[in-house]
């Protein structure tokens, strides 16, 4: 799949990562939470993940 030059992503075990580039390929992503309140950013997951 072509890279999405709008979503960056590091995760390299993403089935979805360009892993020359750290892009992701997908269209879109969803973003989420694991936290009643986030506050920060290691509050917020990509829900849009699928392990390799």
């Amino acid at each position: 799949m072509p890279k999405n030059s709008s979503i960056k992503c590091s995760v390299q075990q993403c089935r979805f990562n360009d892993n020359s580039e750290e892009y992701c390929t997908l269209d879109m992503i969803k973003v989420g939470t694991h936290e009643t309140n986030p506050t920060v950013v290691e509050c917020t997951d990509c829900q849009s993940f699928k392990v390799k």
